[in-house]
């Protein structure tokens, strides 16, 4: 037996999903650049200050979307640590 109503919720999430994944490739991609930048450039892979900012507009956003800002917070701290992560290596 099919439920076309919640078939039709999961395409909707499937699709969601993918565009989420390739965000998140351009992002890094990007990311990516910003790294072998600072590498080159003698800069230090991690910017509190512009995180701090990037955290703070990014949980104005999530409230006025009506998305929870803890979690958006979450998100983005792991996203932050990852592209950190990254950084770190291309200055090894």
């Amino acid at each position: 037996m099919t439920d076309e109503t919640l078939n039709g919720y999961r395409k909707s999430i499937d699709n969601i999903d993918a565009a989420l994944i390739h965000l998140l490739a351009e992002r890094f991609k990007v990311t990516q650049a910003v790294g072998r930048y600072k590498a080159t450039h003698d800069l230090p892979p991690a910017d509190p200050a512009r995180e701090a900012t990037q955290i703070a507009r990014l949980r104005r956003l999530a409230a006025e979307a009506e998305l929870d800002p803890e979690f958006s917070e979450k998100f983005l701290r792991f996203i932050i640590d990852e592209v950190i992560r990254h950084h770190e290596r291309l200055q090894n």
